[in-house]
């Protein structure tokens, strides 16, 4: 892969980022129950809110090793240790995302039964992605693990 491909990609994930973050900023204010509410009701008068914005940490956490996964590449460090690592992060990271929406289901019991049906697909549009993230990160692992253990033996060897 070659540097202005690593670095275009290295852009596409701030953009996620900054996209993300803004739409998590702005949604509220437009939301029906919210739509005449000080900013004072709408952040701290919703604890669910307040369990959304702790529970985007881990995505948040994951972009940002991604971006740094990449980072090795474009500079040749693609079967390093730090690679590794910083691939079993966004495994964990997307593992926690999943436990956030699985703990979410007490909010969802409590909340308004006419909520329920979108709050199952919102779950579900988080969970399944967050799924595939988890195999690829691990695939990826240990496929990086293994060449870069193979990659140690060759620099002993010679």
């Amino acid at each position: 892969m070659n540097r202005s491909s690593t670095l275009f990609l290295q852009v596409v994930v701030v953009l996620i980022s900054i996209s993300a973050l803004a739409i998590m900023l702005w949604e509220p204010h437009i939301e029906g129950r919210n739509a005449h509410a000080t900013l004072f009701e709408i952040y701290f008068k919703d604890p669910f809110l307040a369990y959304a914005y702790i529970s985007s940490i881990p995505f948040f956490a994951a972009l940002y090793q991604a971006f740094k996964v990449l980072g090795y590449v474009r500079q040749n460090k693609t079967f390093s240790q730090a690679t590794v690592k910083a691939l079993g992060t966004i495994k964990y990271c997307a593992i926690a995302l999943i436990g956030f929406v699985a703990v979410s289901v007490i909010f969802m019991m409590f909340g308004d039964r006419e909520d329920r049906p979108a709050g199952v697909f919102m779950r579900i549009l988080i969970t399944f992605p967050s799924l595939v993230v988890v195999a690829t990160a691990a695939m990826f692992e240990r496929i990086v693990q293994n060449a870069a253990d193979v990659k140690s033996e060759n620099d002993l060897t010679v």
